[in-house]
């Protein structure tokens, strides 16, 4: 394998773990300062990949369109808070995941009645069309590298946010000790409404942006999720720090296995045969990963020991 190759599917390990980013940061949040198990976060990431399709081919702009998914996402979570999930904060984890696979059953049904069984398609907008030229010559999609980009700048926000502001005061508090903030005149179910939209935002936003790499299509968060997951164990619940790496161990590692393994394996067997080894190994390399961390370190990479 040559170099330029290998640094080109080392940035697509980047771009894929940002988008994991996205995802497991809302995630994260929501059960770090909620304590609460959603299952329904893959059908926000959905919500968003369709409202931007939706609205980019309604008006014929993307930028409409990427607007159009945060607002969506953020109003159907804080929606879904309001009307099903704050009734589960004092149930147990069964009563949690029964609920939020409801909702997933329902955000399904009602996205194929809006929008039909057909995949949608989003356009890349034309000012990140093409490709650009890094050092060493390699070239590169500018709209892959646009995401990377935006990943890396949501994630600064994010830990600013967290880190230097009253919100994000009170949503470390909130994770700590919700009696307590509620005590000092928090109102701690806005609060929760607010953390459930940023969360489903941030969902709507990694739809959205991969939308135009694959095509839109109902059930497309679920599988997202499960690897949303994964990066939550490993990084640690409820940690933003682990949240980004977790995201891009994962990226890496399943991207660079899906090129390196078969590469591997056809030094010594018939290609064919390299090819479909490989890329099923590379499928297990991520929860290899995750029990490697768990086994020397349970709580996570960044996880609190309790």
């Amino acid at each position: 394998m040559s170099v330029m190759l290998l640094i080109e599917q080392v940035l697509n390990g980047l771009q894929y773990g940002v988008m994991l980013f996205l995802m497991a940061a809302g995630l994260t949040l929501v059960f770090g300062v909620m304590g609460l198990i959603n299952l329904a976060h893959g059908s926000l990431y959905m919500v968003g990949a369709f409202a931007c399709a939706g609205v980019a081919a309604a008006t014929g702009s993307f930028w409409l369109g990427l607007a159009a998914s945060l607002a969506a996402a953020a109003a159907a979570g804080a929606l879904v808070e309001v009307a099903v999930i704050r009734r589960l904060y004092d149930r147990d984890h069964l009563d949690q995941v029964l609920a939020t696979f409801a909702l997933i059953l329902v955000f399904s049904e009602g996205t194929r009645w809006l929008f039909g069984s057909f995949p949608l398609y989003l356009s890349v907008p034309e000012v990140l069309s093409g490709a650009v030229t890094l050092p060493g010559g390699i070239e590169y999609s500018l709209y892959r590298l646009a995401i990377i980009v935006a990943g890396f700048a949501v994630a600064a926000g994010l830990f600013w946010l967290i880190g230097r502001t009253r919100l994000g005061v009170r949503i470390r508090a909130g994770e700590s000790d919700r009696e307590m903030i509620a005590a000092l005149g928090v109102d701690i179910r806005k609060l929760y409404t607010v953390v459930f939209a940023l969360g489903a935002a941030l969902a709507g936003l990694a739809g959205a942006l991969v939308g135009t790499i694959q095509s839109v299509q109902v059930g497309m968060g679920e599988p997202v999720l499960i690897l949303a997951f994964v990066v939550i164990v490993i990084g640690g619940i409820g940690s933003i720090k682990g949240a980004l790496v977790g995201a891009l161990l994962v990226g890496m590692t399943d991207t660079l296995g899906k090129v390196l393994l078969p590469v591997a394996f056809g030094t010594v067997m018939d290609a064919s045969d390299a090819t479909a080894i490989g890329s099923a190994l590379a499928s297990m390399l991520i929860y290899i990963l995750m029990a490697g961390v768990l086994i020397y370190r349970p709580q996570g990479l960044f996880g609190e020991a309790h």
